[in-house]
C-alpha cells in the first residue's frame, strides 16, 4: 500500500452525505436568481495578473497577500481567480455584452482562491454565489441587489442576520474623506499596528477594516463616510433606503462599511451574523460604477455582491435551517439466482429510464446481504425476484418504512404505478 497523500490545508472535500446539502443551496439560489431576472455566466478559474491588479487594487489585501500568482509556460504572469467581479466585467467587456440590452444581469457560482488563514467557513478554495447587474445607475437598482440575497437567506430559512448598509460616495467624495482620515489616523499614529500604518500612507479607508481590536476602537472613532457625501451621492443613498423600506427589507446604516476592495463606490453593505464565530459576514457587495470603464469598457454603472456558500452553510446549521433528506433510492430490487438477476439488471436499467431511483446488487451478495444493502441505502421500497417470481411474473413491492406490501406485475409501467400508489 502505497503513502498515504492527503488534501492541501484549506481545501475541503465534499462528500456525498453533505454534497446534497449543496445541491439544494444551489437550487435555490439558481431559482430566487432566475425570479429576479438574472441568468448564468461562466467564468475562467485562472486570468491574468493584470486583471486584478486593476480591477482589484494593488492596495487591498487581497492582492497584496492572498492571490496564487505563478508563471505559465509562456512566461505569463497568472493568478487563480480571487473573486469574481473582476472576471465579470472583463467577460462583459471583452464578449461586448454592453451592447444589449440593459439592464444585463448575470449570476455565477463558482470557487475562488485565496491564501489566508483557514476558519470557520473561509477556506483557500472556498465557493462564491454571486450577481452583478450592468447599466443600472438608480438606487432602485441597489435595493433590488440587497432584496435578492434577503429572499435568499429567507427561502434557506436563515435567521438572526442584520443587514448594514452604507454609502462611501463617488471620488469627489473620496477625495475630501480620505484626507479628513488621513489626518484623523496620523493623531492616533503610534497606536496602529505595522500593516495598518502602511496602510495610512497608501489608502487610509483600509485601517477601517483591520481586525485588530486596537485599531478596530481606533476606526470607531474616525470620521464617518456619510459626513462626506456630496449632494447627489446623498440623495441617493436617501433614495436606496426608502426603495428597501419599501421591499420590506430591514437594515441599519453603518457608517464603519466600506467594503475591502477599491472599485467600491456610492452604496456598499454587509449581511453579517453572529452565529458562526467573529468573522460573521455572510454576504457582502455594492456598486463599482467605474469598473468597466477602468478594465477597457464604455463607462457602464454597475453593481453586485458576493455570498460564500461554505458561511451559508455554517449559517443555516448555526441557527438550525432545515435541509431535505439525504437522497434514498426509490425502490432495491434484489435478486435470486443467475436467471433473477439477470432480469433484475435489465428491468433496474429500464426504470432508471423511466425516471425511477432503482438499485441493484453490484457486488455479488446472498439474497439476504442485498436486503440488509437495501436498508443501509434507505431505500423506500423493496422487491425480490426469484424463480418462482419469473415463472409467475408477479413479485411483491415492499414499503420499508410501513412494511406495507402489494402485488406487481414484473414490468416497468406496474413497478412504476406500485411505487407511486404506495406513496
Amino acid at each position: 500500500m502505497g503513502e498515504k497523500i492527503q488534501k492541501l490545508k484549506g481545501t475541503a472535500d465534499v462528500t456525498p452525505d453533505q454534497s446534497f446539502k449543496w445541491q439544494y443551496v444551489e437550487s435555490i439560489l439558481r431559482d430566487i436568481a432566475k425570479r429576479f431576472g438574472y441568468h448564468e455566466i461562466r467564468i475562467p478559474t485562472f486570468e491574468r495578473t493584470e486583471l486584478f491588479l486593476r480591477g482589484i487594487g494593488d492596495t487591498t489585501d487581497v492582492v497584496q497577500k492572498e492571490m496564487y500568482t505563478f508563471l505559465d509556460k509562456s512566461d505569463r504572469s497568472v493568478t487563480l481567480r480571487p473573486e469574481g467581479t473582476a472576471s465579470v466585467v472583463r467577460a462583459f467587456v471583452e464578449n461586448s455584452l454592453y451592447a444589449g440590452v440593459m439592464p444585463f444581469k448575470v449570476y455565477y457560482i463558482v470557487p475562488n482562491f485565496r491564501y489566508e488563514k483557514p476558519q470557520a467557513g473561509r477556506l483557500r478554495e472556498h465557493h462564491q454565489f454571486g450577481i452583478e447587474c450592468f447599466g443600472a445607475k438608480g438606487p432602485a437598482a441597489d435595493a433590488e441587489v440587497i432584496a435578492v440575497i434577503d429572499t435568499i437567506l429567507k427561502r434557506l430559512g436563515i435567521t438572526g442576520v442584520s443587514v448594514r448598509v452604507n454609502s462611501i460616495g463617488c471620488p469627489d467624495c473620496r477625495v475630501k474623506y480620505v484626507k479628513a482620515l488621513k489626518e484623523y489616523f496620523e493623531t492616533r499614529k503610534g497606536d496602529l499596528c505595522p500593516t495598518c500604518l502602511e496602510r495610512l500612507e497608501k489608502n487610509p479607508m483600509r485601517i477601517l477594516d483591520c481586525k485588530s481590536p486596537i485599531c478596530g476602537a481606533i476606526a470607531k472613532e474616525a470620521p464617518k463616510t456619510i459626513d462626506y457625501l456630496c449632494g447627489d451621492c446623498t440623495a441617493h443613498f436617501e433614495e436606496v433606503l426608502r426603495c428597501l423600506i419599501d421591499l420590506d427589507v430591514k437594515f441599519e446604516v453603518d457608517p464603519g462599511i466600506v467594503r475591502g476592495l477599491d472599485y467600491y463606490n456610492r452604496t456598499v453593505f454587509e449581511f453579517y451574523t453572529d452565529t458562526i464565530g467573529a468573522q460573521g459576514t455572510i454576504c457582502g457587495g455594492g456598486r463599482y460604477d467605474g469598473l468597466v470603464s477602468l478594465l477597457g469598457g464604455p463607462d457602464t454603472p454597475a453593481l453586485g455582491f458576493g455570498c460564500g456558500l461554505e458561511r451559508l452553510l455554517l449559517t443555516m446549521e448555526a441557527c438550525g435551517a432545515k435541509f431535505p433528506e439525504v437522497p434514498a433510492p426509490d425502490i432495491y430490487i434484489a435478486g435470486i439466482g443467475d436467471n433473477a438477476k439477470k432480469a433484475v439488471r435489465k428491468l433496474c436499467h429500464e426504470l432508471r429510464l423511466n425516471g425511477v431511483a432503482a438499485e441493484y446488487d453490484l457486488c455479488d451478495r446472498g439474497v439476504k446481504l442485498q436486503v440488509r444493502h437495501a436498508d443501509r441505502l434507505g431505500a423506500k421500497y423493496k422487491l425480490v425476484i426469484g424463480e418462482d417470481e419469473l415463472l409467475s411474473g408477479y413479485g411483491k413491492i415492499e414499503d420499508m418504512n410501513s412494511n406495507r406490501a402489494a402485488t406487481t406485475r414484473l414490468s416497468v409501467d406496474s413497478i412504476t404505478r406500485a411505487v407511486k400508489g404506495l406513496m
